[in-house]
């Protein structure tokens, strides 16, 4: 089989067979493919599709490219939850813990920043010492110890998408349908759960632009999830503006660990509730969603996620001085006020254009092995809906570079439009599709 002919037939919008599938995914795995040949693939898979059936062989091909877990020592229930990713979602953060001080098993493998976005993996190395490359039995063994384990995708674990998912980073393939529903269920295949909830999000700030493609999205990946075995819930948020106040990695895990406390803005509290009480409900420990998201605020009052934060740090290596003391994370050098030049409502925000400046701040990654600069990221003040007096405060940018800190202000300006009407706070929930 030739890598080219398989690249030229995708390019000339031909269906890709199984053995074809299967010999790139198996070949550039272990190298014998190069990565401009597998990004010229990508490319093609991104400008002409896929059919169901290719994507559901890529999902396939990727989530047996190694090991796949086997978690029914948890029992017959084992639930996951997956986000397509956002601008400032933190809510594997708050999340977890939360499930998990609930009694239920929680063995999560999350990935690094894509795009614009933010990757769960890059704020929890936020963490002084935090492991995030922990062997497959010590995982399996801290979940049996303390319920939770969050890690990156090992070699072991889905190597094909790991490779896929950093390589379609940096050449603009990211916001696809086939390739984003092929990489999320190939992980949560590999990573051993047969329940999954998934937090599709859509917006200026999410991979699909409105709702109807978040919703195709989410069927697709119903679709693959029931040819695996697997029960798929999808929950259809929007991504019209960052979610919570914080962007960035260690200014992330900062904002949850405050909402483990109790403090959370009205949109984290939103998804983090009906996510998780669609969790509880999945696991078999509660059929009321409305009870369901009581036990969750009951665990956030008592402390008990947050203590459960805590045992996770420790587990995995972290120093929990942090967790306790949020103050002693190292802090960008530069802290600058976005003041806005003009009074009204917030009429609407280019969320999209927030995640890249973050990351253009050093907070993402531009090329494929860049450095994540924990410190910096955007704090936002004024979100869609809200009163704006002239000089007031819109954000605030936290950098360690005065240029990139002074584009990062008049970027911001401009991402924002203000309106002299007063504007409909809009939903962050937006549908459930079972």
């Amino acid at each position: 089989m030739n890598i080219l002919k398989i690249i030229e037939k995708k390019r000339d919008k031909k269906e890709l067979s199984q053995e074809e599938i299967e010999y790139f995914v198996n070949e550039y795995t272990k190298g014998n493919i190069t990565d401009y040949q597998a990004a010229a693939l990508v490319m093609a898979i991104y400008i002409n599709g896929m059919n169901d059936e290719e994507i559901t062989n890529l999902t396939f091909a990727m989530a047996h490219s190694g090991e796949v877990l086997d978690l029914t020592i948890f029992g017959k229930n084992v639930v996951d939850k997956h986000s397509t990713g956002g601008v400032g979602d933190k809510i594997t953060l708050i999340l977890m813990p939360i499930i998990a001080s609930l009694g239920i098993p929680v063995a999560k493998m999350s990935g690094r920043g894509l795009g614009f976005t933010g990757g769960t993996i890059d704020k929890l190395e936020s963490i002084p010492n935090f492991s995030t490359t922990i062997d497959n039995t010590t995982f399996i063994n801290n979940v049996k110890e303390i319920g939770i384990s969050l890690i990156s995708q090992n070699l072991n674990l889905a190597p094909a998408d790991k490779k896929l998912y950093a390589l379609r980073d940096t050449i603009s393939c990211v916001d696809n349908i086939p390739l984003i529903a092929s990489s999320i269920m190939s992980k949560k295949i590999a990573a051993g759960a047969n329940k999954i909830v998934l937090e599709v999000t859509c917006g200026s700030g999410a991979f699909m632009e409105n709702k109807e493609s978040a919703i195709e999205l989410a069927k697709k990946m119903s679709a693959i999830g029931k040819l695996a075995k697997r029960e798929v819930v999808s929950v259809i948020t929007n991504m019209e503006e960052p979610l919570g106040e914080a962007v960035g990695n260690s200014i992330e895990v900062i904002e949850a660990i405050k909402a483990l406390k109790g403090d959370m803005t009205e949109d984290v509290k939103e998804v983090v509730l009906e996510l998780g009480a669609r969790m509880i409900k999945m696991a078999g420990v509660g059929n009321d969603i409305e009870e369901n998201k009581k036990k969750i605020l009951e665990n956030i009052m008592n402390k008990k996620a947050y203590n459960k934060f805590l045992q996770l740090v420790e587990k995995q290596g972290g120093d929990i001085s942090y967790i306790e003391d949020v103050s002693k994370f190292e802090k960008a050098q530069i802290v600058v006020e976005v003041i806005s030049e003009e009074a009204g409502y917030v009429e609407k925000i280019n969320t999209k254009r927030i995640g890249e400046i973050s990351a253009n701040l050093g907070a993402g990654r531009i090329k494929k092995d860049d450095e994540i600069d924990k410190t910096v990221g955007i704090i936002v003040k004024k979100k869609i809906a809200d009163e704006v007096k002239k000089g007031d405060i819109l954000c605030y940018v936290y950098a360690n570079n005065e240029e990139k800190a002074n584009f990062a202000c008049s970027e911001l300006k401009k991402a924002y439009k203000i309106s002299t009407k007063k504007v409909v706070k809009p939903a962050t929930v937006l549908e459930v599709i079972e």
